[in-house]
């Protein structure tokens, strides 16, 4: 029996996702009161769950395309 697999995305991730932007920027964004929580805080920075963020994009960022899956 295996688990679900978790997608997670990181700020740079997001900042590809989000067609570039700068590094300030998507902190502007991640820090937005209806931004998704990231699910963890690391050493090396936050994740977040690719679906949450998906959902997000999808609401707030409708010219974005949608996300297709390597």
């Amino acid at each position: 029996m295996s688990s679900p697999r978790v997608r997670l995305m990181g700020a740079h991730e997001i900042r590809i996702r989000l067609g570039g932007v700068s590094r300030q920027r998507a902190y502007q964004i991640t820090c937005r009161q209806d931004f998704p929580r990231p699910i963890a805080d690391l050493a090396q920075g936050k994740v977040w769950s690719r679906e949450d963020v998906e959902a997000w994009i999808k609401t707030h960022r409708q010219h974005q395309p949608d996300f297709a899956e390597p």
